[in-house]
């Protein structure tokens, strides 16, 4: 994953093309993202950030279908 661009955006795009994003962790102000197929399969990539816009964004949320 490319780690320069916004983390939010990553998600907002990652969704609008039909993939699933899922929490998979928090570890303090960190959060760890799958980012999975659009059948919700198979995890292709990883995003971890503590980005103070994608905890916001993400919230209580445990996935993008939430």
């Amino acid at each position: 994953m490319d780690t320069s661009s916004d983390p939010v955006e990553m998600l907002r795009r990652w969704t609008d093309v039909g993939g699933v994003w899922r929490v998979s962790g928090r570890r303090g102000d960190t959060l760890v993202v799958g980012l999975y197929r659009c059948d919700g399969g198979e995890e292709v990539d990883r995003l971890v950030s503590s980005d103070p816009d994608l905890r916001r964004y993400v919230g209580d949320r445990g996935d993008s279908q939430s």
